[in-house]
């Protein structure tokens, strides 16, 4: 029994399933949640306490709060580098890192359908937990919601994370310059092409795996290298900004920056880094690694003065060690990405249209 509750029997999580009961508010809910979601994620924290909320201690002086939410529905669940769960937290921990923000908190929000295994939840949940400790992030919330089956596809995952921003810094999409640097922390396609090759089947000789993983630390080594211009007294110095380039790739990522920054990109093709193996999927496939999503890389801009300085900082960490410098911001009323070809051409590179892989994170 947990917290003293009379369960008739523990959950059964070598053959039981989601059923409507688990999100209906009774006893079995508090049960699910007593029994498994509660040791995964928080131990003697806000979730245990069983809440509606969780206060949050107070920032450090001059601090701001930035707060971003992700929903997660990739398929399959588990694929080489992860599963949903830990992608939950690395998508949201991400997106808060790109700010200039510590991750501290998250909640997390679960719609499971009817039937699903509950040994399979529990090794999504599990999974979560890992992937949150080794963030440095605590799961203080959440909630859960049941589908009737045939009306959600085993479990969607919606993950809001909270964190602090240090006075003074700004990264924003609207910051690049003529003139500023393009850094990539790594190869592109691992994630979305780890995804398809699953879906389709697809052998070779080295296993496509996810690069799915948690950047905060790798954008903390850069910042720590090159501080934002915000925060430097000349401001023709410092990191202008940080994505990361998922669902879109790369090319949609640099038309976003390259529209809210009202100015043009010029691409060097043969600086990008691609795994072989994932240009040859890619390629077998008919897609475009530019637009397949990742999850464990960044783009960087920066002064072109500084730009030695950042692409060293983030080759000295793990999850940069391929980082190359691949284009710079060029001055374009249109707002164009282009690209220099490997073979000596130029090549305009729009928009994703459409969905070109869909359900991949």
């Amino acid at each position: 029994m947990s917290r003293g509750r009379p369960y008739v029997r523990p959950l059964d999580l070598k053959r039981g399933c989601v059923d409507l009961s688990h999100g209906a508010g009774g006893r079995a809910m508090q049960q699910l949640i007593d029994e498994l979601f509660v040791p995964a994620f928080a131990g003697g924290t806000a979730v245990a306490r069983g809440d509606d909320g969780a206060v949050l201690p107070e920032l450090a002086y001059g601090e701001r709060a930035v707060i971003a939410t992700d929903s997660h529905v990739v398929s399959p669940l588990f694929f080489p580098g992860g599963d949903i769960g830990s992608l939950s937290v690395h998508g949201t921990v991400n997106d808060l890192a790109m700010m200039g923000a510590r991750p501290l908190y998250l909640s997390a929000g679960f719609v499971l359908e009817e039937g699903f295994g509950l040994g399979e939840l529990a090794r999504i949940v599990a999974s979560m937990g890992r992937a949150a400790r080794a963030a440095g992030v605590q799961i203080v919330t959440g909630d859960t919601k049941v589908v009737e089956q045939g009306k959600g596809d085993g479990v969607f995952i919606t993950t809001t994370g909270f964190g602090a921003l240090p006075a003074g810094r700004a990264l924003s999409g609207a910051h690049a310059r003529p003139g500023d640097r393009i850094l990539l922390s790594g190869s592109i396609g691992d994630h979305g092409m780890a995804i398809m090759s699953l879906r389709e089947s697809l052998a070779f000789e080295t296993e496509i795996v996810s690069d799915s993983a948690a950047l905060h630390d790798l954008v903390a080594a850069l910042l720590a290298a090159v501080p934002s211009s915000s925060e430097l007294a000349d401001p023709a110095r410092g990191l202008r900004l940080l994505r990361d380039p998922t669902r879109g790739g790369l090319a949609s990522t640099l038309n976003e920056i390259a529209l809210q920054s009202g100015v043009g990109i010029e691409l060097d093709e043969t600086a990008i880094p691609v795994r072989p193996q994932v240009a040859a999927a890619c390629e077998f496939l008919g897609l475009d690694p530019l637009y397949v999503a990742n999850e464990g890389k960044l783009v960087a801009v920066c002064a072109a003065a500084d730009t030695d300085r950042a692409l060293a900082a983030l080759r000295a960490h793990p999850l940069g060690a391929d980082a190359a410098i691949i284009g710079e911001i060029t001055d374009d009323p249109q707002h164009f990405v282009q690209m220099r070809t490997g073979f000596g051409g130029r090549r305009n590179v729009d928009w994703l249209s459409g969905e070109q892989l869909p359900r991949i994170c």
